[in-house]
């Protein structure tokens, strides 16, 4: 299994962030791509058109997120993954750190290109306005 640690800057306090990432309209307006569901704890989530499947486990309101996390590209046979947000104040903005553990042994690498293509950089044009 692969494990990855990442992390970014946005210019946004850290509810915003959070709020965005629960809500499938406001996931879908940071990301550029259709999401749907509940960001509730329990309930599913989908992004990117379906292509990721979520469901989220804990939520720390304003500052983490906890979900299970899996891709199309997963083996039905394989656990889902769990990716961990902690969202910490940084100057006028957020410190949004990622883990993301479980990943398909040998995938690490693409997905954290993945992030940075489908997450971070369309996060950053969308804050910045």
């Amino acid at each position: 299994m692969d494990r990855l640690e990442l992390s970014a800057y946005f210019p946004v306090p850290p509810a915003v962030l959070y709020e965005a990432w629960l809500s499938p309209e406001r996931h879908g307006a940071m990301t550029g791509a259709e999401a749907e569901g509940s960001g509730r704890v329990g309930e599913r989530f989908t992004a990117w058109d379906g292509y990721i499947v979520a469901v989220t486990t804990h939520l720390d309101p304003g500052a983490g997120i906890v979900q299970r996390w899996r891709t199309a590209d997963f083996d039905e046979a394989h656990a889902d993954s769990v990716i961990e947000i902690q969202l910490v104040p940084e100057g006028e903005g957020t410190r949004l750190s990622l883990v993301h553990r479980d990943i398909p042994a040998g995938d690490g690498a693409r997905y954290a290109q993945g992030w940075q293509d489908y997450y971070f950089t369309p996060m950053a044009a969308h804050f910045r306005g």
